[in-house]
């Protein structure tokens, strides 16, 4: 089974790499550039494995679950950024529940390692399924504030921006599929990732603060950015 699982990971990280050349062979270069990103991003776990293993022979089993999930996420946000985004209506809501999910997955296990007091607490104001899906909107709304910028960006540059922002009608919408994708996480105490943050509980405490100031420093100042032109545009 566990053979199969890599052997997923391997095919998914492969269809991202073909999706890179596709995007490449269409001078597509917004597609292009996302492709490379989720490729990274899907190689990322091997290498995070074959690096401690060989720089501090620190043996770490990552679970392919990890893998499989961000080549899932890469893969429909690559395929998207190719054409369904604008062709197919639902594209959009499926990537952004995939992707939240994951995200809250991650939170969900850091929160559950940093906080194991509140791993159990009820009502939801006080406990890690509460922080988890408040986190995960913050995210979102902090992606969604980078497609503005890359817009902006784009348009001062007079070029294609590697990130679509479709108005805020778009924005609403995405939130709301963040928010479920955080709650079907919590709902079904998906616990996949606890054994990974679980053995590292000091980073994990440190990168959710930093994760935190990055999170709500950019969503002050790239609003800061843009509107200091007046080019926000409803």
């Amino acid at each position: 089974m566990f053979d199969l699982l890599i052997l997923l990971a391997l095919s998914l990280q492969g269809a991202i790499l073909g999706l890179l050349v596709v995007a490449v062979r269409r001078r597509n270069v917004p597609a292009a550039v996302n492709a490379s990103g989720a490729f990274v991003l899907a190689v990322l776990p091997t290498v995070l494995e074959i690096g401690l293993r060989t720089g501090l022979g620190e043996q770490l089993a990552l679970n392919p679950l990890l893998a499989i999930w961000l080549g899932v996420a890469g893969f429909l946000h690559s395929l998207g950024m190719l054409g369904l985004y604008d062709t197919t209506w639902w594209w959009d809501h499926l990537t952004h529940t995939v992707s939240a999910a994951l995200a809250a997955a991650l939170l969900y296990a850091a929160f559950l390692v940093a906080f194991p007091s509140l791993s159990g607490n009820i009502p939801w104001p006080d406990s890690v399924g509460s922080m988890t899906v408040a986190f995960t909107l913050v995210i979102g709304i902090f992606w969604e504030l980078l497609e503005l910028l890359a817009r902006d960006v784009a348009d001062r540059l007079d070029v294609e921006p590697v990130l679509v922002h479709y108005g805020w009608r778009d924005t609403a919408a995405d939130l709301v599929f963040d928010i479920l994708g955080a709650i079907v996480v919590v709902a079904l105490d998906v616990r996949i990732f606890v054994s990974i943050v679980e053995r590292f509980p000091a980073l994990t405490e440190g990168l959710l603060v930093a994760s935190g100031w990055i999170v709500v420093f950019g969503s002050i100042a790239i609003p800061l950015f843009v509107g200091v032109d007046g080019s926000i545009r409803f």
